[in-house]
């Protein structure tokens, strides 16, 4: 299980990530959103698109812009749209899950 880890709270929780330029993006779906306030902070990356922040807020502190994501990349980015990646001191930890084989049927 992979874990994005900050001020001691576990941001997002999933099983795999998908990698992209070293940065590990979480599935939107993991993302602990009680720590997560949106951010009106954009920045465009020429390939993948227009990237939207978070800023997060654990136990009285905020880290701003700590986490981006693309809400709508463009088509070679589409892999990583809408998952979650981090930066500024949050830490990923933890292990991804291997893929589980396919079931075959036969028994």
């Amino acid at each position: 299980m992979l874990r994005a880890v900050w001020n001691g709270k576990v941001i997002a929780e999933t099983p795999r990530t998908v990698i992209v330029e070293g940065n590990h993006y979480f599935p939107p779906e993991s993302l602990n959103r009680q720590y997560v306030t949106p951010s009106r902070t954009r920045s465009l990356r020429f390939w993948k698109g227009v990237a939207r922040y978070y800023s997060l807020e654990v136990d009285g502190l905020t880290n701003p812009d700590a986490a981006w994501y693309y809400p709508r990349p463009s088509p070679l980015a589409r892999k990583i749209k809408g998952h979650v990646a981090f930066w500024r001191g949050v830490r990923v930890e933890g292990t991804p899950e291997p893929d589980q084989p396919a079931d075959s049927g036969f028994r």
